[in-house]
């Protein structure tokens, strides 16, 4: 009886181990299917609405030039001509956002809209968001439209983060404000802050790490 029971302690476990690693399959194909960038969806109404629908979608939240109110429900998001709402800031804290959506943020030149994108982005907050990566910041700095459109910019407790991603934000040459807080994976803090002051005197760079 009791190697019984080990044995069957033991299948459990591994019934759970099972159901675990289906369970985040599961739900890194959900959120696959979240940032998943719809180029039609973009062309039809316009950049900020598509990128307010993936970020809302994703769980996080936009608010709109010269308007206090941030949005968070995607089924309230307003209606009205294309070009009335533009996206001001993007507070995706706690958000599923992937780099595969980031092209939502940028330029599309294969849709034949000129320089199009999200040209009004001055402040993104990336605040524990697991799918957050060096790629991703690397991708969002080479987007012509938020290099010439971003002020500030805070990174707090994405454990995916490291120096390679952070040292690319210098090519958003407008940046004025930069928070780096709780980031295991930045080792390299002094090199940092040696090239943000080279590359980008007038920012002011605020360090909580360890």
């Amino acid at each position: 009886m009791l190697l019984f029971g080990k044995i069957s302690q033991q299948l459990c476990d591994l019934k759970k181990l099972q159901w675990l690693c289906d369970s985040r399959y599961f739900w890194s194909w959900l959120n696959a299917v979240f940032n998943k960038v719809d180029y039609e969806r973009i062309r039809d109404v316009g950049p900020d609405r598509a990128a307010s629908e993936w970020l809302l979608r994703c769980g996080a939240m936009v608010r709109y030039q010269g308007q206090e109110k941030w949005q968070r429900d995607y089924n309230s998001l307003p209606t009205g001509p294309l070009d009335k709402y533009k996206i001001q800031v993007i507070d995706a804290t706690d958000s599923c956002i992937m780099g595969i959506g980031f092209d939502h943020m940028g330029n599309y030149p294969h849709l034949f809209l000129g320089n199009s994108g999200l040209k009004h982005v001055e402040k993104i907050r990336f605040c524990k968001c697991n799918y957050i990566e060096d790629d991703c910041l690397k991708r969002l700095s080479q987007f012509e439209n938020l290099q010439k459109s971003m002020l500030e910019m805070e990174i707090i407790s994405c454990g995916n983060v490291t120096d390679k991603g952070i040292i690319a934000l210098h090519h958003l040459r407008n940046l004025k404000y930069l928070l780096l807080s709780d980031l295991p994976g930045i080792r390299e803090k002094e090199n940092l802050v040696k090239a943000f002051k080279t590359t980008l005197p007038a920012l002011e760079l605020k360090l909580e790490l360890k």
